[in-house]
């Protein structure tokens, strides 16, 4: 039997999410061809070439610098990711990552396994050598966090908790998130607010063009010379060698972070792991069935939801109708001559809705009547469309 839609996946994707695509319908795995759809979570897919059959892809996780995006856009092909969906897992290897930098846990944990001897003389070696791993406390200390997205919401909310005063910067920060942050965080009206107030410092952010270097020489040089950086967002947003020579110089106390590499994996004031951020069989599941939700949601009914590069875009069904799916450029009048066309063909349009982010446009149309192979040919005949697609009644 030939399936409605084909699902490639490029990783190991948890289960819970792929028991999602009804299997009457849906063809998944690895070896599926002329794909429909990409579900991914670390292949890199700039350097792969996309076969011209894909709609959508979706990864699980919030970061999409794996992905060509910018080509993607060019195609008309919306990305997927999922915000929120592994913040927790973060959040809490964020809090470790506070207390591991507090206490000196690392190095403290590294000393006692190299300890050797009978009992007393490890006892005695304990109480010579414990010194030199005495910490603070976090009650009172400043928490600067910069990016309040899910993660950073979730991180300043539990810090506040541990008795931090928190001061956070985000300029974009959505309502939605806005909604969830406690009143007690401080707002900062600049980021180097944050930089100059923080004794602990946490990065929030998405790796793009603006962000990469952000924890820079110039804002280090702004920092408490006891301050402490976290980085469990990406490595890039930290210059590595502006972070280890403050290090060198004393101008930092240390750095913990998620990126081990050669310039601090050794370094002995730099704590880093191995990418442990998701790394929970929650975060896993939580990210797998929010990107195949995606996915369904786009392959049969046009929606668009938690897209890095498409507008929001999401209108129930009307039953009984078929859906056009139009994704192009936004430009004048393109709602009106869609109209006009499915008008000449006898067709009504029951309901629609057209949303637009930057250069694109989604629109959703739900037709009273089958839609002809000849009305989408002229759809996508429009100067500005970039693809149309009819999904038939599912009444």
């Amino acid at each position: 039997m030939t399936k409605q839609f084909r699902v490639k996946t490029l990783n190991a994707i948890s289960g819970s999410g792929l028991t999602r695509f009804p299997a009457e319908i849906y063809e998944v795995g690895e070896s599926v061809t002329s794909p429909d759809a990409l579900l991914v979570r670390s292949a890199k897919l700039h350097d792969t070439p996309i076969p011209d059959t894909v709609l959508a892809i979706a990864r699980a996780g919030a970061g999409t610098n794996n992905i060509p995006v910018a080509a993607m856009t060019e195609r008309g092909v919306p990305v997927f990711n999922t915000p929120g969906a592994n913040a927790n897992a973060v959040k809490e290897l964020v809090l470790a990552g506070l207390f591991i930098a507090s206490r000196n846990l690392i190095p403290a944990a590294r000393f006692a396994h190299e300890l050797e001897g009978d009992d007393a003389a490890i006892s005695k070696a304990v109480e010579a050598g414990k010194k030199q791993f005495v910490g603070f406390e976090l009650p009172g200390k400043t928490l600067g966090v910069i990016g309040l997205g899910a993660i950073g919401v979730q991180v300043a909310n539990a810090a506040l908790g541990l008795g931090l005063k928190v001061i956070g910067f985000d300029p974009a920060i959505s309502v939605d998130h806005a909604w969830n942050l406690s009143s007690e965080v401080e707002r900062a009206r600049t980021i180097e607010d944050v930089f100059r107030q923080a004794d602990i410092l946490t990065v929030h952010v998405p790796l793009i063009e603006a962000t990469r270097g952000l924890v820079s020489t110039q804002h280090l040089a702004m920092m408490k010379h006891s301050a402490v950086i976290l980085n469990f967002a990406r490595a890039e947003i930290v210059d590595e060698a502006a972070v280890v020579s403050a290090l060198d110089q004393g101008y930092l106390r240390g750095y913990v972070c998620d990126f081990p590499s050669t310039a601090v994996h050794k370094h002995p004031r730099c704590i880093s792991l191995p990418h442990l951020g998701a790394s929970t069989k929650e975060a896993e599941r939580n990210c797998a069935v929010m990107a195949v939700d995606e996915l369904r949601g786009f392959l049969e009914d046009g929606q668009v939801r938690n897209s890095v590069n498409f507008p929001e875009a999401v209108m129930e069904r009307e039953s009984g109708t078929h859906r056009l799916v139009i994704v192009n450029r936004n430009v004048p009048n393109m709602v009106g001559q869609v109209s006009t066309i499915v008008a000449q063909a006898g067709l009504n349009i029951a309901n629609l809705l057209n949303r637009s982010r930057g250069e694109i446009a989604v629109t959703l149309a739900d037709i009273d009547g089958e839609v002809a192979g000849r009305v989408l040919e002229q759809l996508t005949a429009i100067e500005g469309v970039i693809s149309a697609r009819a999904i038939p009644s599912k009444a």
